[in-house]
């Protein structure tokens, strides 16, 4: 729901719907992009290679490739040099490819979801789909609408809750636009509600989950009703419990299943021949076009990044043997003056990353201003987290999850490594990271430099968490709408005297 999965600093009062489309969102991120004058400082058409720790100038150097054929004319690579890196390259980025034999056979066209060819219409296709996980979800029932059939490969079914989508009214855009507190309790409700759900989504004793699991079932049935349903049902209902995987939030997945076009297939995948899937039960599906929805490699943090820290430090080195992790999620032992957005064990699966990404923005920029400040007074300053604080607080955050739904063997998800370690998930809910991440000890760090006394003394840096819990009541709401729009009534009559 974009009044919450948009940013607390710049609130849009004019969303057309709950769930607003791709363009739409887009267009905002555009919008708030030049607002705030960041074209200025983004170099598109690049790719960051590789980055070393300078230990005798205490900073960064950055390897860039060109990507773009004009750019690549004046060199194909370049070097920054920063005094801090910050990594915001995020969880679902790299796209999976399933392992499909001769899937090189294929005549027809291939499509990953997060590399869609826009240049290719799919109207009138035989499209066939490998995925039910959120991102199938999304994209099945638009498929289904242009292609002449559409068949849906799913390797697990996952559950579904309502999504509760419709249109926005004017009269609600204009409340939100000119009584700003409206919209704020509004927000504030969303986050209530999403907060609520923490406790079903990690503890799968609870008896939230049970109920919240029910729901799912309830959905299901309302959505396919009666007994000629009963077989999709029973192959759509998951075998694991509610939210061990990502959680599919959807009022026309169901629906569109139902439709003429579109059949389910939950057979396994033999092959892939030059005109479509061939089947463990020995059925040929001949195809027009594949589309990829398997996910991404979510566990391999910056694995398409070299980072070499001090003394030569390689970061994947240890990450690939232990697992990803950081302290807070946000900064890495032997990596000096450096820092992450939505690193490891950051992610939450009930709630909006917006907020998790404002919590790490403005412990870093503590962080970093020390550096900056330290440089512009001709002094140095290098930061990175003690080893064993990291160690401490990533055994606790491990000890946390394993008794979460996220932890059980009886299904695998992007939240996992290969070696089953949680490497994604937050370990509580999205205050509980807010409050954690408030408050800036200095003794959780190594500072070295010539600047070391000016920051140690600071000792402990704390500040106000952006709050966005704590919906009004509709009587707090109402006193204080009339009283704004009182006060703009008056204000109005003053400059017409």
């Amino acid at each position: 729901m974009s009044h919450l999965y948009s940013y607390s600093f710049e609130r849009n009062a004019d969303w057309s719907r709950e769930y607003p489309g791709q363009q739409e969102i887009q267009d905002y991120l555009i919008g708030v992009a030049h607002k705030y004058e960041l074209y200025r400082h983004i170099r598109f058409n690049s790719s960051v290679e590789e980055a070393h720790w300078n230990e005798d100038r205490f900073n960064w150097t950055t390897t860039v490739r060109r990507q773009g054929d004009k750019e690549k004319e004046v060199s194909e690579t370049y070097q920054v040099e920063s005094d801090f890196l910050i990594s915001a390259t995020g969880q679902l980025s790299q796209p999976k490819y399933p392992h499909l034999p001769e899937i090189e056979k294929f005549q027809g066209k291939i499509m990953h979801s997060a590399r869609w060819d826009w240049n290719y219409s799919i109207r009138g296709k035989r499209v066939g789909i490998i995925g039910t996980g959120a991102t199938a979800a999304q994209i099945i029932p638009e498929v289904a609408q242009s292609s002449s059939s559409l068949l849906v490969f799913q390797r697990s079914p996952a559950w579904v809750v309502p999504r509760h989508d419709h249109p926005i009214s004017q009269i609600r855009r204009a409340l939100y636009k000119y009584i700003p507190l409206v919209q704020q309790h509004y927000r504030a409700s969303i986050m209530d509600e999403r907060e609520s759900k923490f406790e079903p989504s990690f503890y799968p004793k609870s008896t939230k989950h049970e109920f919240v699991k029910q729901l799912c079932q309830k959905h299901m049935l309302n959505q396919l009703p009666g007994e000629a349903n009963a077989s999709l049902r029973q192959q759509l209902t998951p075998n694991y419990p509610f939210s061990c995987k990502r959680i599919i939030v959807s009022d026309d997945f169901y629906p569109t299943l139902l439709r003429q076009n579109v059949s389910l297939e939950t057979s396994a995948i033999v092959n892939v021949t030059e005109k479509g899937i061939k089947l463990a039960n020995g059925t040929h599906h001949d195809l027009d076009v594949l589309i990829l929805a398997t996910g991404f490699h979510s566990t391999n943090f910056l694995s398409d990044i070299r980072i070499y820290g001090s003394n030569g430090y390689p970061l994947h080195s240890t990450w690939s043997k232990a697992g990803a992790s950081a302290y807070l999620g946000i900064t890495v032992p032997n990596l000096p003056n450096f820092g992450m957005l939505y690193g490891p064990n950051t992610n939450i699966a009930y709630n909006s990353l917006i907020i998790q990404i404002e919590a790490q923005s403005l412990y870093l920029s503590r962080i970093v201003s020390n550096v900056l400040s330290a440089k512009r007074s001709g002094k140095t300053l290098r930061i990175e987290p003690r080893a064993d604080v990291t160690d401490a607080y990533n055994r606790a955050i491990q000890s946390k999850l394993s008794g979460s739904t996220f932890a059980d063997t009886r299904c695998n998800s992007w939240f996992k490594d290969e070696k089953g370690r949680i490497t994604n998930n937050w370990a509580g809910s999205a205050v509980e990271y807010q409050q954690r991440v408030q408050r800036l000890d200095w003794s959780d760090y190594e500072v070295l430099g010539t600047a070391t006394g000016d920051v140690l003394k600071k000792g402990v840096i704390k500040w106000s968490r952006r709050k966005e819990e704590g919906a009004w009541s509709a009587v707090e709401l109402s006193t204080a709408a009339v009283g704004m729009l009182v006060l703009g009534i008056l204000g109005l009559w003053f400059q017409l005297r």
